[in-house]
C-alpha cells in the first residue's frame, strides 16, 4: 500500500519508545491475571491461528469502512462480529475465554466488536481510557460498566514502525485527578510499547491509559477490539440490545456471551446480613496469584 502523509499536530509526535520486553509465554496464569490486575495489561501470545486470522481478512475484505475524524488513515468497522462468521467465533475463542472465566468468573457478557485498519501514514492515538463512568458521545454507557475489559487481537505484526500500542502501566489505579478518564495525554514518560507478533492478544481493563505510535510503515495494520465484562457489572444507563435475528445468526460458540446488554446483578435493596452468605471466596483473596 502506497504511503499516505498525514499532517497532524507536530505537538503530538512521541520521541521516545519503551519497548516492553516481558516473556509473556512463559508466565503461569496467576502471573498473568497479577500483572493484568496491577500492571493493568497482558499479553497472551499465539492467540490466533494464521488460518484464522487470514479468513476474518478475506471476511471483512468488502466490509464498509468509516474513518476517524482525526485522520482518514484511522479506519474501522463497527460490530464487525455480524459481518464475518470467522471474527465472531473469536468471541469464544478458547484460550482468551479461559484467562477471562479465570479473571472474571463464569458468566461473561460480550460487550462491542470493533475491526480498525491503520493505515499507512496514521497519526498516533492519543493515550485514553474507554472507560467513562458516565458514558460518553464516544463510548456511549458501555464504558460506564464498573468493571469492562478490551481484548485486542492484532492480525499483523506489530514493528515499532507499524502504529505498536502504548500503554501507561498502573494509571488504572490512581486516584489522582490526573487519571480523570475523560483526559487525553500525547504521550508520558512512564509508557510501554507492546511490538506484538501477528495472532497476539492484548487484555487490558477499560480504565488504563493507552494509545498507539503513528504507522511509519508501508503497510497497514488490522485490529479486532472486543469487549467484555462480568455479567453483574452493567452499564449505568440502558443500552441498545443487540438484534435478536443476529444473534440467532450468529455462530453457536459465541451466543452464550451474546447475553443482553443490560444485564447485571443490580438489586436497590440490599439487606445488612443477607442469607447465604458464604465465608471463603479464592478469587478475592490475598493470595489469589498463586496458581
Amino acid at each position: 500500500m502506497a504511503k499516505r502523509d498525514v499532517n497532524y499536530d507536530a505537538s503530538e509526535a512521541i520521541g521516545f519508545m519503551n519497548i516492553d520486553e516481558t516473556d509473556y509465554a512463559s508466565m503461569t496464569l496467576g502471573e498473568k491475571m497479577r500483572h493484568l490486575e496491577v500492571e493493568g495489561y497482558v499479553v497472551l501470545p499465539d492467540a490466533l491461528d494464521a488460518g484464522h486470522m487470514d479468513r476474518i481478512k478475506d471476511e471483512m475484505a468488502d466490509a464498509p469502512m468509516g474513518t476517524k475524524d482525526y485522520s482518514d488513515c484511522q479506519t474501522f468497522h463497527k460490530e464487525p462480529q455480524w459481518h464475518s462468521p470467522a471474527l465472531a467465533e473469536v468471541i469464544a475463542n478458547p484460550p482468551v475465554v479461559e484467562f477471562l472465566e479465570a479473571l472474571c468468573g463464569e458468566e461473561i457478557v460480550f460487550t462491542r466488536g470493533l475491526f480498525t485498519r491503520t493505515l499507512a501514514g496514521s497519526p498516533p492515538i492519543s493515550l485514553h481510557t474507554d472507560g467513562q463512568p458516565f458514558g460518553s458521545s464516544i463510548f456511549g454507557y458501555e464504558g460506564s460498566s464498573p468493571r469492562l475489559l478490551r481484548v485486542l487481537y492484532y492480525l499483523d505484526d506489530l514493528t515499532p514502525d507499524r502504529a505498536p500500542l502504548r500503554v501507561l502501566p498502573r494509571s488504572h489505579l490512581s486516584f489522582h485527578a490526573d487519571a480523570n478518564p475523560y483526559v487525553r495525554y500525547t504521550s508520558h514518560p512512564g509508557e510501554v510499547t507492546i511490538c506484538a507478533k501477528a495472532g497476539t492478544a492484548v487484555v487490558f481493563p477499560v480504565n488504563i491509559f493507552h494509545g498507539t505510535h503513528p504507522n511509519r510503515d508501508d503497510s497497514l495494520r488490522t485490529l479486532i477490539q472486543l469487549g467484555y465484562r462480568p455479567a453483574w457489572a452493567g452499564p449505568i444507563q440502558p443500552m441498545e440490545e443487540w438484534d435478536p435475528e443476529l444473534v440467532a445468526a450468529a455462530p453457536a460458540v459465541a451466543r452464550r456471551f451474546l447475553q443482553s446488554l443490560n444485564t447485571s446483578g443490580v438489586d436497590w435493596e440490599q439487606p445488612h446480613k443477607p442469607v447465604g452468605m458464604r465465608s471463603d471466596a479464592p478469587s478475592i483473596a490475598p493470595e489469589r496469584w498463586d496458581r
